[in-house]
């Protein structure tokens, strides 16, 4: 869909001539590696890609806040006057979600919005389509309202809405990475300070291929509060040896196994050792990236999988099947599950030679064992939010 159509629809909902429609962009993300680690005061390694959610939008003069959706069918106004203060259980919660937060941060709305929302992400996938459209909502509207844009502050406040008014507990690194994303980069994200730094993501050779096992992730939010929950209880039992600890993540391996003895629950223990281990992982895949040793880079994805499954116990096997038959194609260098887990995602790391036999065959076996045909993206690494210039070009990252 270009952005001619795009501007059609727009008016096809809301009129024509009534003033300039301006035009945002924000990607979905992928973690490569450091899964369930944003929570738990940990480093992550997140980029942004290309594909992700547009948004037109043009100011009215009647105070009303109009949502409407290419992918969606469900639309909604307001009055900025009188805002829901409870969710809907609709898409539109996200965008409301985030004005409540601009309210609340002394950024409010001064005036009515037309708003046209289409996003390339495909949806429950574990790409982070909810904080592509949050960030995508709060970037424009503080633009437009004049306010001043801190990135960090913007990934804040759109967490926050995530949290406070949609209801998911979610950690930092999926609005971080979509507000801060560089081309050909990765984010190396501190999640307790929220220090950052961009990484050259150089894989000249290879491709980044998402696997969408198109299995429904219905137990993502019980599971991640649990998780979340189980991670705390962790903290609290490593106190009897380490006092000060705030987060997981902040203990070395070896500060870990020499603890862990007071972690009497088995099934608490492992989900503090994938947190530890997982941890450390990403700080030497940042290692083999600064080498240039993109199959080491490939092996602590693989690990990343392993402890992903059998310790956090978040994977499926739906997942499983994916990345198992991801491995057997020659030019695979790494592959695990990425996002909340329970369906999803997965990220592998191929030679670029073998991309069509990477999707043919991983495609054919995957359908065979599971009876879901996936859906594969062959993505590149693309840039935060953004304000676009007409006429734009609309990046749709090979989708086979």
């Amino acid at each position: 869909m270009d952005t001619n159509r795009l501007l059609h629809l727009f008016e096809q909902h809301y009129g024509i001539n009534q003033g300039e429609v301006r035009l945002f962009h924000a990607p979905g993300r992928v973690n490569l590696i450091g899964e369930h680690l944003d929570y738990n005061g940990g480093y992550v390694l997140p980029a942004a890609l290309q594909i992700g959610t547009y948004l037109l939008i043009r100011s009215n003069a009647d105070r009303m806040l109009r949502l409407a959706s290419v992918q969606f069918e469900e639309a909604a106004s307001f009055s900025i006057d009188e805002l829901p203060t409870v969710k809907s259980d609709m898409w539109t919660d996200y965008p409301l979600g985030v004005v409540h937060e601009m309210n609340k941060a002394g950024h409010p709305i001064t005036q009515g919005y037309d708003l046209l929302v289409a996003g390339n992400i495909p949806n429950g996938a574990g790409l982070s389509s909810s904080a592509s459209l949050e960030v995508v909502i709060g970037y424009a509207l503080l633009t437009l309202e004049g306010y001043p844009i801190d990135r960090t502050a913007l990934a804040r406040l759109s967490q926050r809405a995530e949290n406070q008014f949609v209801g998911v507990n979610s950690g930092i690194m999926d609005q971080f990475a979509v507000s801060h994303g560089k081309q050909d980069h990765a984010i190396l994200l501190d999640c307790d300070s929220l220090q950052y730094e961009h990484v050259p993501f150089q894989i000249q050779g290879y491709k980044l291929i998402i696997g969408n096992t198109n299995k429904r992730r219905g137990l993502v939010d019980s599971k991640y509060n649990e998780r979340r929950t189980q991670c705390d209880e962790a903290v609290e039992k490593l106190k009897q040896v380490y006092p000060d600890l705030t987060y997981l993540a902040h203990l070395t391996s070896e500060q870990f196994q020499q603890a862990k003895h007071v972690l009497t629950d088995r099934v608490v223990c492992q989900r503090a050792e994938h947190v530890v281990f997982e941890n450390e992982r990403v700080k030497q895949s940042m290692k083999a990236l600064r080498e240039g040793d993109l199959l080491a880079f490939g092996q602590l994805m693989n690990a990343s999988h392993e402890s992903l499954r059998d310790l956090y116990e978040v994977s499926c096997e739906e997942l499983d099947v994916m990345v198992q038959e991801a491995r057997t194609v020659n030019g695979t260098i790494g592959s695990r599950m990425t996002g909340a887990g329970f369906g999803g995602c997965t990220v592998s790391l191929v030679a670029q030679a073998a991309v069509e036999d990477f999707v043919n065959t991983v495609g054919a076996n995957y359908e065979r064992h599971t009876g879901l045909k996936p859906d594969f993206y062959v993505c590149d690494v693309g840039d935060g939010v953004i304000e676009l210039e007409w006429p734009a070009f609309i990046a749709t990252d090979e989708s086979i």
